[in-house]
């Protein structure tokens, strides 16, 4: 399948659970962004940026159709979990991984990225608003370990100033990808 029919198909599936459910199911809480896709560059150097390797066990917060996860399980051997609201979305990556030939090393979960445990995680990756970034900050600086590191494609984390920070354009549009590394309890910025 080619990526421009895999695209269809997720929005396709976006659209059909999104008219069955009527928006949202009872006690579900809807997204707090729109499925956007990341280019696959982008993924290349968000992966390329946090130096992801076959040790590393990378979770994608807020994972749409898992391609995050995917790519770096099929390019580097990593193990990923990606965490999706969307229920739609998570059927979606199940069967681009199992087309990817990498369910062995990824699992999606449906879950709230605000509650979801991800303390294990030696890499994590975003791609949320800033004001979702500035959410999530204090549980990525108090909850992983010391080390980890954290991309984040296009919204920094406000006064926590990345290591590195690049820009690039594709496709006529400018992408920037940060990227933190976990620092001690005590380098932690407030």
């Amino acid at each position: 399948m080619t990526l421009h029919r895999r695209w269809l198909l997720t929005v396709a599936v976006i659209l059909l659970g999104t008219t069955a459910a009527g928006g949202c199911a009872p006690g579900r809480r809807l997204p707090d962004v729109p499925y956007v896709v990341t280019p696959d560059r982008v993924i290349e150097e968000m992966l390329q940026i946090a130096s992801v390797g076959p040790n590393d066990l990378l979770y994608d917060l807020g994972s749409g159709d898992g391609r995050i996860v995917i790519a770096a399980a099929r390019k580097f051997g990593t193990r990923g979990v990606g965490i999706e609201i969307d229920p739609a979305l998570i059927e979606v990556a199940n069967e681009n991984a199992r087309q990817a030939g990498v369910t062995h090393l990824v699992r999606f979960v449906h879950g709230d990225i605000f509650v979801a445990d991800f303390a294990q995680a030696t890499v994590v990756t975003l791609y949320l608003l800033p004001e979702l970034n500035l959410r999530l900050r204090p549980r990525l600086l108090t909850e992983l370990a010391p080390g980890t590191r954290v991309v984040s494609h296009n919204y920094d984390m406000g006064s926590w100033v990345p290591q590195r920070s690049i820009r690039i354009t594709v496709d006529s549009r400018t992408h920037y990808i940060y990227f933190w590394v976990v620092p001690t309890a005590h380098l932690r910025p407030s």
